[in-house]
């Protein structure tokens, strides 16, 4: 996810509300396996008909099943349940608090298996935006980040629990339908309808299982190590949305050739309703429709959301907690993209602009990265902690470990949970494992500390020594471990780089020159997140 939508304000204020609304514990109970879901759609009214088939093991013994649902909410929005069924019976069941609560006819133990279908109908209050775009056509987009595919979708609506999904979904032929996976029906109807069936077998959350409906014109632009691309735009923008989502193909390039292999069948770049700048579904990134200008300006956009197919889709962050696993892994892979397109003046660009978010941001919200205190409003885990000072993070264990050993890391790290999901503590040890260091001090500090380096930098020069007396005084209270580079300007035009290890409250150095510097730059190549200023003292 990137940048949120202003022409959508008005429905992320609605998703806010909403997600502060729809917390409730995860079901431990069962793991999803499978989901089919039956949708059907018209023109002449925002009410949807679903039947969903739910494959599912059970982890523990028990004789129900719950799952998530939002229920009517007395607006005439929300879900209402006809029916439910297991091989071939009746089950008796209730909606309550955004569940439903399914009564089996037998005790099932741990580690059995059953296949759930209910039968409902209603108009999406959230999840499902049926809406007009910009052009005044009418469409239907998912929207399901962060847990709301629940308003429209019955399933254990929670990252932690991946699973296959087909989508079936019926609706007047003029639409085009993409969804996740590969397409493997089309079908005319009768009364102008058309079938579509897409399934995706690779285990998704949730959060990244999508279908759009519009008046698409598409695009086959090729394909990436037999990875076939193709954009979906509305039919008044074809030509600048054509030429703007081209350049997806370079990016999966790259990514592949550094990360590792891309998981999906397919990478489909799809303008659409969404109320976030965009959002990384799988196989099928939506962006929010005015993105596309013709100018390829959003090429970091793009960027983003095709790197959350390896991070954030493919290996999936364990809990909401450790979302930066998803936006500092997508903002820093972005950086090293455009550091590989465009040269490190690019890289440092962003960078710098990212720290003053994050100094900016934490300023005002006195909380670590790995942030544990958001249990309801997930929303406002979308922040400079998740988003730029992730990417930080990772910057800064790209300068610790080198080069080659971070990407060794990172694909490591990869490989070890694509398909699955990870905490912080495991890309850790990941990293520990594969650079033989220990990176407890440097993960306390930098994901599980309210704070960031705030140093104040002295320097005088004693002519009579014929050296420089630098000091550096932590302003902050918890005492950063860290490596600062000072760039010390000679009379003579020259640079010397100076690397101070800080490791107390006050720390003090002394360089020998043979006059006085002109100017003293603290991490001119910009290698450390941190605020201060330098001074020299004045006798």
């Amino acid at each position: 996810m990137r940048r949120l939508s202003i022409s959508l304000l008005f429905c992320l204020i609605t998703a806010l509300v909403t997600a502060q609304g729809s917390t409730y514990p995860i079901n431990t109970a069962i793991d999803v396996l499978h989901y089919e879901f039956r949708i059907g759609v018209t023109d002449l009214n925002d009410s949807i008909s679903g039947d969903a088939l739910i494959t599912l093991a059970f982890k523990e013994r028990s004789s129900q099943v719950s799952l998530d649902l939002y229920g009517p909410d007395g607006n005439g929005k929300g879900m209402t349940v006809r029916k439910v069924v297991e091989h071939a019976t009746v089950l008796d069941f209730t909606q309550v608090n955004n569940r439903v609560e399914i009564k089996l006819n037998r005790e099932a133990a741990a580690g059995d298996q059953t296949t759930i279908e209910i039968v409902y109908a209603g108009v999406p209050d959230d999840g499902l935006i049926i809406s007009k775009n910009k052009y005044g056509h009418r469409t239907f987009f998912a929207d399901n980040w962060p847990n709301r595919a629940h308003h429209w979708i019955p399933c254990k609506d929670h990252l932690s629990d991946k699973a296959t999904v087909d989508f079936i979904v019926t609706a007047p032929d003029h639409y085009q339908v993409i969804s996740n996976g590969l397409k493997e029906e089309e079908t005319e109807l009768a009364n102008h309808m058309r079938l579509t069936h897409w399934k995706e077998g690779i285990p998704l959350a949730t959060k990244l299982m999508v279908i759009g409906l519009a008046d698409f014109a598409v695009n086959y632009p090729g394909t990436v190590n037999g990875i076939p691309l193709s954009s979906w735009v509305y039919p008044e923008d074809r030509e600048p949305g054509f030429y703007d989502y081209a350049q997806a193909g370079k990016i999966l390039s790259w990514y592949s050739s550094m990360i590792g292999p891309y998981s999906y069948e397919k990478l489909a770049n799809v303008q659409s309703r969404t109320i976030f700048g965009g959002m990384e579904n799988a196989s099928a990134i939506f962006y929010e429709e005015n993105t596309i200008n013709g100018k390829r300006t959003n090429e970091s956009l793009l960027a983003h959301e095709i790197a959350h197919q390896w991070f954030g889709d493919a290996a999936t962050e364990t809990d909401w907690p450790h979302l930066w696993l998803s936006e500092g892994f997508a903002t820093e892979m972005t950086h090293l993209y455009l550091e590989h397109t465009y040269g490190r003046d690019t890289l440092v660009s962003g960078l710098k602009a990212d720290r003053l978010s994050v100094i900016a941001f934490t300023k005002r919200n006195k909380k670590p990265v790995v942030d544990t205190t958001e249990s309801s409003n997930l929303m406002a885990l979308l922040n400079a902690n998740s988003y730029q000072k992730g990417g930080w993070v990772l910057q800064m264990l790209r300068e610790e470990l080198g080069d080659s050993i971070f990407w060794k890391g990172i694909r490591q790290y990869y490989a070890s949970y694509r398909g699955r999901n990870a905490s912080t503590r495991d890309l850790q040890h990941v990293l520990e494992t594969v650079s033989g260091r220990s990176l407890a001090t440097f993960f306390t500090q930098w994901l599980y500390t309210a704070e960031n380096p705030n140093l104040r930098i002295q320097w005088i020069y004693n002519t009579g020594s014929g050296t420089v007396e630098i000091t550096v005084t932590q302003l902050t209270e918890k005492v950063f471990e860290i490596p600062l580079d000072l760039g010390i300007q000679t009379a003579n035009g020259k640079t010397i780089l100076q690397r101070c290890y800080l490791s107390q409250k006050t720390n003090k150095w002394r360089v020998s020159l043979d006059s006085k510097p002109q100017h003293i730059l603290a991490d001119p190549n910009c290698r450390l997140l941190f605020e201060g200023k330098v001074e020299e003292v004045v006798k």
